[in-house]
């Protein structure tokens, strides 16, 4: 994967702190990403824990995100 090809993978959301709007997601390969509540695709500013999602990961600052979240 390179910097300028993001690609969707499918995961849980593992972690989400309401008050920060940080979060962690888990794909389905056992890696972890982060995610700001911006990234949820739908507008909404919480996820719940456990929820199944689809994602984009897009770099930042020579690393990778989770960005796009939408229900899976």
């Amino acid at each position: 994967m390179t910097a300028n090809s993001p690609r969707r993978l499918e995961g849980v959301v593992s972690s989400f702190d309401d008050h920060v709007g940080l979060g962690q997601v888990t794909a389905d390969d056992g890696r972890t990403w982060l995610f700001h509540c911006i990234a949820i695709a739908d507008g909404s500013r919480s996820i719940e824990i456990g929820a199944r999602v689809d994602f984009e990961l897009m770099p930042k600052m020579g690393q990778f995100e989770a960005r796009d979240l939408r229900p899976s």
